[in-house]
C-alpha cells in the first residue's frame, strides 16, 4: 500500500465513527520501490493530499527524513519538491501491517500491500 493510498483511506464507515481519519499505521514490513517520476501526476495529486497526514504516516514508518513539513509555494515548478513528494507518495510501500482507526482503535490488516478495509456486519 503506497502512502498515497493511505492518505485517501478513512474508517468513517464504522458505526459511531465521525471522522475516521487519518488512519494510524503499524508496519511490520515496508519496502521502498523505485517508480518512474511523473511530475504532472504528482503536481495534480498534491492538491488532493492531506500533507500533515502524509508527514505523520512517514514518521510512523521511520521515513520522515527528507519530507518537507509543508507544501512549498509554487510547487508545480519546483522539481526538487515534486521528486521528494513522489518518493513519499509513490515509492514507500507498506507490505504488511495494520491500519488503525483513530476513534475506535479497530485494526484493518495490510497483507501483501493490500489494505483490507472490509467491516463486519455489526460494525456498520
Amino acid at each position: 500500500m503506497k502512502l498515497l493510498t493511505h492518505n485517501l483511506l478513512t474508517s468513517k464507515c464504522l458505526k459511531g465513527v465521525t471522522v475516521g481519519y487519518p488512519l494510524g499505521i503499524v508496519a511490520k514490513e515496508v519496502k521502498v520501490n523505485e517508480v518512474d517520476f511523473n511530475p504532472e501526476f504528482i503536481s495534480r495529486m498534491i492538491q488532493k493530499v492531506d500533507w500533515p497526514a502524509l508527514c505523520k504516516a512517514a514518521e510512523n514508518l521511520g521515513q520522515l527524513d527528507d519530507l518537507p513539513p509543508s507544501v512549498v509555494d509554487d510547487y508545480e515548478n519546483n522539481e526538487e519538491f515534486l521528486k521528494k513528494a513522489h518518493h513519499f507518495l509513490m515509492e514507500i510501500e507498506v507490505i504488511n501491517g495494520d491500519l488503525i482507526c483513530p476513534e475506535t482503535g479497530r485494526k484493518f490488516p495490510v497483507t501483501d500491500g493490500i489494505p483490507n478495509m472490509l467491516a463486519n456486519e455489526d460494525e456498520v
